[in-house]
């Protein structure tokens, strides 16, 4: 298989799927596309090749192509029920569903007043939109609240106990919890730092702070280094 993703350095969503493969060691060859090709015509034509939505990150499987991350996911628990993807429990694996659900259609405040970026570390920026900003605040408590219900139920030391691809989903936040400083509950730091040490999760951010290129589309809120 291949995946096909955009920088690490700033892709939340290419994040997902290969954290998750990675951590679980599904073989995969990963094929990166720079956001500097632009994101309009440039990355657009680039991606069109393996997918007509022409975003990452996009699943390759002998030449069939699952784009959207959850559907990666997904194919991927189908095509190996007994990877670890989801739990194996019913209403475990529902739940770890619900929150991965909700982690890819919510959180738009937080995401859109901390974008990826896994080099930087920006916490005056963190601390200004968690004070100036109630919806970010209000992702944030969610987040906290869904994170300590999970944790509570199966005991950890992952959201299910074993980890899964609910805990691939909210890796991205743990990231921008890192870069942004936000303040979180010492348990919640716990787990952030315990999403970011896991081996999946650890490997993408070495290759992350390797790149070294720089997307000012990426980084509105500064322009230049």
């Amino acid at each position: 298989m291949q995946l096909v993703i955009g920088n690490k350095n700033y892709s939340s969503w290419s994040m997902r799927p290969w954290v998750l493969m990675k951590q679980l060691a599904i073989p995969f060859d990963e094929i990166r596309l720079s956001f500097n090709l632009g994101m309009g015509a440039g990355f657009g034509d680039a991606m069109l090749r393996y997918s007509p939505a022409r975003r990452v990150p996009v699943l390759i499987d002998d030449g069939f192509s699952v784009w959207d991350s959850l559907a990666i996911v997904e194919y991927l628990h189908e095509r190996s029920p007994a990877s670890g993807v989801w739990p194996q429990d019913l209403r475990a694996r529902a739940r770890a569903r619900s929150l991965a659900a909700e982690m890819h259609s919510g959180f738009g405040a937080l995401r859109s007043a901390c974008p990826m970026n896994v080099e930087a570390s920006l916490p005056e920026l963190g601390a200004r939109v968690v004070a100036e900003q109630p919806a970010v605040r209000q992702d944030v408590q969610r987040i906290e609240t869904m994170w300590a219900d999970a944790l509570a139920a199966s005991g950890g030391p992952y959201l299910f106990g074993a980890w899964s691809a609910a805990d691939a989903f909210y890796t991205p936040i743990a990231q921008r919890f890192r870069t942004y400083a936000v303040p979180l509950s010492a348990a919640s730091e716990s787990f952030a730092n315990r999403l970011l040490a896991a081996p999946g999760a650890a490997a993408w951010i070495a290759d992350a702070l390797a790149e070294h290129e720089f997307v000012p589309d990426d980084e509105p809120y500064r322009k230049s280094h």
